[in-house]
């Protein structure tokens, strides 16, 4: 569904069809990521903003590890080669969500072919 929604929204924002499959693969890496270490029963937030020479997708979740994201795996490589730029912050442990409130920010500019 977040792939849907995510090439929903770039083909809305007139990005070409190959960027639309970039913006896509980036978020299913990202999105992966975050599911894989959720806290169970929550669920993982996507936000997508666009301007006429940018997307940026704001992605977040709830971790049950105090590691952001998997940084040093192929999928994170992936996303920094597909993306211009990403970041990925993680609060501190909160015990009324029960785990670590987790955020990972990209943005791809168009007209790019590696979205730097």
């Amino acid at each position: 569904m977040l792939r849907a929604l995510a090439e929903t929204v770039a083909l809305i924002a007139d990005f070409a069809l190959d960027e639309v499959t970039d913006i896509r693969l980036a978020l299913d890496e990202v999105a992966t990521s975050l599911i894989l270490d959720a806290v169970p029963g929550t669920g993982v937030e996507c936000e997508f903003t666009y301007d006429t020479n940018q997307m940026f997708v704001h992605v977040a979740s709830v971790a049950t590890s105090e590691s952001v994201v998997g940084q040093a795996g192929f999928g994170w490589h992936i996303v920094r080669t597909l993306t211009h730029s990403i970041a990925a912050a993680q609060a501190p442990f909160d015990g009324v969500l029960s785990g670590y409130p987790t955020v990972v920010d990209f943005s791809w500019i168009r007209g790019a072919s590696d979205g730097r």
